[in-house]
């Protein structure tokens, strides 16, 4: 019994003095490898700086202004008046307890608000004018009549789903709200809160990131009565370089004295991008806050990385001044060995160093404890890691809050998505079939749908949405995707800031080799369309949204065929709306170029497709490459018979592998064409050139 002791304790000393060489050799490799990522990313040239601008402006909140209804959302109990075209909150036409309510109104797109490189926030200014009233359903309380709470803010904060709390929250912060929740807000306070160190209930506070003020004014020493019900207007400048804030508020014309003006750093409370707009609240006292009118504009540097392997993948087509210089570089990069070429040395070592410390440990094990009693191993069946499975009705229930309003990301004609959070810890995005859907023509086959998620739950490919499962309880079908932060593409290529070039371009190759892949797996998308796809923390491009379901019919090898052809028209129509930055049908410009197809076309007949590209990128878009996207996008929007190439032709022509067919003259008239929804000819796949 001593001998097997000492055998052992020799044993164990023997292993630690092997481990501790193996581990000490990899922390100096590990150490190494960052050495050289921190080389390579400082040696990284930057390339030119360009400014990103947003202007925003509503001279009124009509309804009959369809920008209104699609630039600005709102959440909780803020509602647009249809009478006075004005922003209420909460809603003045409800008849039940206006007590304890709290809204928001925000711009529904994020807007750049601070540089990630050098950490500048943008310079922006707004102006807004406001007005609070007492409403018909105020009650009473034990203090007295129900006037002065609580205030108006207006916000800057990083999602567009919370609302904040109601009473002296202002519906800026809840309890949900991490830590380092970044926040701004500028409050317009008619209640006075000692607890949050309000001087007065007629004051202007700067909020970062709390609810109690880092800077607050008593607006009495300027003469503005906030709760007096005239109307009132604010106007705040920040310049970001400065770091420097300017905060007027009147009644009349711009006041000459500003109520606040002084150093202010926003950078430690900002994203890249952030949403804007407007929050309220009441508690137990009640008040309507109006938002008349509202003009914002914001200007920041960016500082792009051009080109770049992960943004351009080395696929960037050279301007022909160019040429020269790239030939240049690529001589002296086969002289000089890279820095990722060392990176990449490491982590072989590294690697080799882990598998011989394992090999020499595991073996030193088994001299050294032969004479042990060996302990049969239990063998377990494998099981494939994140692989779909089927959610119950209570597990989706719980990960979206009871799908609380809050968690709601959006919604179509199929059903509504929500975000949820799943019991592991998991952020996941739901969609949740609607009864008008299951109940119509394309729904009622239930078992043909289990069948096609089951189905594409099994794809796997890095541009594809990978599917975690599906729930078919209570009467209800629930699709479980992946979540994905930075949201759907066409909120960063038609809301605020301008996408640049080399990021548009890396997306139309991402969605063109998933949908190469879906095709040569004999399966189709369906529903192709800037909102289907999503982006990564990299800004890799991913397509889900799939759409399950086409009309019935008895051949899949049809149907299979049908929704292939289709998925490429769409995707030459995704193509046009990533290079122009507008959709398709677009009631903001002129009537001869809202059908952007036709305008595309039109413009190749005149040779000046060069109008079509998104303006907004100045001067830094490849032109070159642009105008061979939209020849791509245009080629997918001919007949079959006309000259409609597959999808692994279309992902050769990006990668400038093969020579993109002459375009005809002019566009042919559509014949046989077939809709991704419904496989029959309608809309755009119908309509004749004009």
């Amino acid at each position: 019994m001593a001998k097997r002791d000492c055998c052992s304790s020799g044993f164990a000393v023997g292993f630690s003095r092997h481990y501790f060489v193996w581990w000490s050799s990899s922390f100096y490799l590990l150490a190494l490898i960052q050495f050289l990522v921190l080389v390579n990313s400082s040696a990284a040239t930057s390339g030119p700086v360009i400014n990103v601008t947003k202007h925003i402006s509503f001279t009124h909140f009509s309804l009959d202004d369809p920008s209104v209804l699609s630039d600005v959302k709102l959440l909780g109990s803020a509602k647009f008046s249809m009478e006075k075209s004005i922003i209420q909150i909460p809603d003045e036409s409800k008849a039940f307890d206006l007590r304890h309510q709290a809204g928001r109104a925000i711009y529904s797109s994020p807007v750049r608000l601070l540089d990630p490189y050098t950490h500048t926030p943008a310079s922006f200014q707004t102006t807004f004018s406001f007005q609070f009233s007492i409403s018909s359903n105020a009650s009473v309380d034990g203090d007295g009549p129900s006037h002065g709470g609580s205030g108006l803010t207006f916000i800057i904060v990083p999602d567009e789903f919370t609302v904040g709390r109601p009473g002296p929250w202002l519906g800026m912060l809840n309890d949900a709200c991490q830590e380092d929740y970044k926040a701004v807000g500028i409050e317009f306070d008619t209640r006075q809160n000692p607890e949050f160190g309000d001087p007065n209930d007629n004051h202007v506070g700067i909020n970062l990131a709390s609810i109690v003020s880092t800077k607050a004014i008593d607006a009495s020493d300027f003469g503005v009565f906030l709760n007096d019900g005239s109307v009132h207007r604010a106007w705040i400048t920040y310049d970001g370089p400065r770091r420097w804030m300017d905060i007027h508020l009147g009644s009349d014309g711009h006041p000459s004295k500003p109520v606040f003006s002084g150093s202010l750093d926003l950078s430690p409370h900002l994203n890249e991008y952030m949403f804007i707009g407007f929050s309220a609240s009441t508690g137990n006292r009640t008040q309507i806050h109006n938002v008349l009118s509202w003009n914002f504009s914001a200007t920041s540097q960016a500082f792009l990385r051009f080109p770049s392997e992960e943004t351009c993948e080395n696929k960037i087509t050279l301007r022909k001044s160019e040429a020269a210089q790239s030939q240049t570089t690529q001589k002296r990069s086969n002289k000089e060995p890279s820095s990722s070429f060392f990176i990449f040395i490491a982590v072989a070592v590294l690697a080799l160093a882990t598998m011989i410390g394992f090999i020499f440990c595991s073996r030193r094990g088994r001299n050294d404890n032969s004479k042990l009693t060996a302990i049969p191993e239990k063998t377990q069946r494998p099981r494939p890691p994140n692989k779909p499975r089927r959610f119950t009705f209570t597990e989706i229930s719980s990960a979206t809050r009871a799908f609380s309003e809050t968690e709601m990301l959006g919604s179509d004609a199929r059903g509504v998505y929500y975000r949820g959070k799943l019991s592991n810890g998991c952020q996941v995005a739901i969609k949740r079939l609607s009864a008008q859907f299951l109940n119509s023509q394309q729904g009622l086959d239930r078992r043909r749908l289990l069948k096609e998620i089951g189905a594409m739950s099994r794809v796997r490919h890095p541009n594809l949405v990978p599917i975690r499962g599906w729930c078919n309880d209570n009467r209800e079908m629930m699709i479980v995707y992946d979540f994905y932060a930075n949201g759907s593409l066409d909120k960063w290529l038609f809301g605020a800031g301008v996408l640049p070039w080399t990021r548009r371009f890396k997306v139309i190759n991402d969605v063109a080799e998933a949908l190469s892949f879906l095709h040569s797996k004999q399966l189709a998308h369906k529903n192709m369309k800037t909102s289907s796809v999503f982006l990564d923390v990299s800004f890799r491009a991913v397509l889900g949204d799939f759409g399950m379901v086409l009309s019935a019919t008895d051949s899949k090898r049809f149907e299979s065929a049908i929704s292939q052809t289709a998925d490429v028209f769409e995707f030459g129509i995704f193509v046009l709306e990533v290079v122009s930055g507008r959709g398709r049908l677009d009631p903001e410009v002129e009537q001869e170029e809202r059908d952007l197809v036709d305008f595309a076309w039109r413009m190749h007949v005149k040779d000046e497709k060069v109008k079509v590209v998104d303006g907004r990128m100045g001067s830094l878009v490849n032109l070159e490459q642009a105008i061979r996207a939209l020849d791509i996008g245009l080629l997918c929007t001919l007949n079959e018979s006309k000259g409609r190439p597959k999808m692994e032709e279309v992902v050769e022509f990006l990668s400038m592998d093969k020579q993109i067919p002459e375009l005809p003259a002019c566009r042919p008239v559509s014949l046989f064409p077939y809709n991704s929804a419904t496989g029959l000819c309608t809309g755009y796949s119908c309509g004749p050139f004009k």
